[in-house]
């Protein structure tokens, strides 16, 4: 293995870069984009339990915000629930577009990385091509060692940027989607919590 990295020139070191950064990337979004991490189940039944019991004091809005980012966004349309319920939905928007930032930390870098390790092994191949020509134009086509040493150096390059960027624009293409999923959750049960909270007072209102 030392050898092909070696045999594939000095283009290698930041293709194993991109390699090496793409997997830290896509074991923290595995860890972090989990369901249960992210939008825990029955969230929005244990916060209308707690209103409905006269439990929800700010020590348990606090802990909500700090469970998970759909606690996050639960939390911001509770502390505005005393208002009307355009403003407790604009708090709940607000508070999304935050965390969907969070929920897509790196996803551009892993893009990137998608984007830049074929043109990193396509520079590889190029150098590898201008070694041939060089070494044909300077010794002939009689020495097959140094033909077959540009050549490989071009194969590398290409084989090892493809086998970083392959992988990577697959991951890159999941996790969007695995975001949008969990944006739409988020979303659906930040509605939920509106219509509890204001469909209540609004009951209320109307039986008195």
């Amino acid at each position: 293995m030392f050898e092909i990295i070696v045999a594939g020139g000095w283009l290698m070191v930041p293709i194993i870069l991109c390699s090496i950064a793409a997997l830290a990337i896509i074991g923290e979004r595995f860890w972090s984009l989990r369901q249960d991490k992210v939008t825990p189940k029955n969230l929005v039944a244990q916060v209308w339990h707690w209103r409905r019991n006269n439990q929800l004091t700010p020590e348990r809005v606090l802990a909500l915000r700090n469970s998970s980012p759909l606690g996050r966004v639960l939390a911001a349309g509770l502390l505005n629930m005393a208002h009307s319920r355009e403003v407790m939905k604009e708090s709940l928007e607000e508070t999304g577009r935050q965390v969907v930032l969070e929920l897509e930390r790196y996803l551009n870098t892993l893009g990137t990385i998608a984007s830049i390790s074929p043109l990193l092994g396509l520079l590889g191949t190029v150098l590898g091509m201008i070694k041939v020509f060089t070494a044909i134009t300077t010794q002939g086509v009689g020495n097959p060692g140094v033909l077959a040493g540009g050549i490989s150096e071009a194969l590398i390059t290409t084989a090892a940027g493809l086998t970083v960027a392959i992988p990577s624009l697959m991951f890159y293409r999941y996790f969007r989607g695995k975001v949008d999923a969990l944006v739409l959750k988020m979303e659906e049960e930040a509605l939920k919590l509106v219509e509890v909270i204001h469909g209540e007072r609004e009951a209320g209102d109307s039986a008195g």
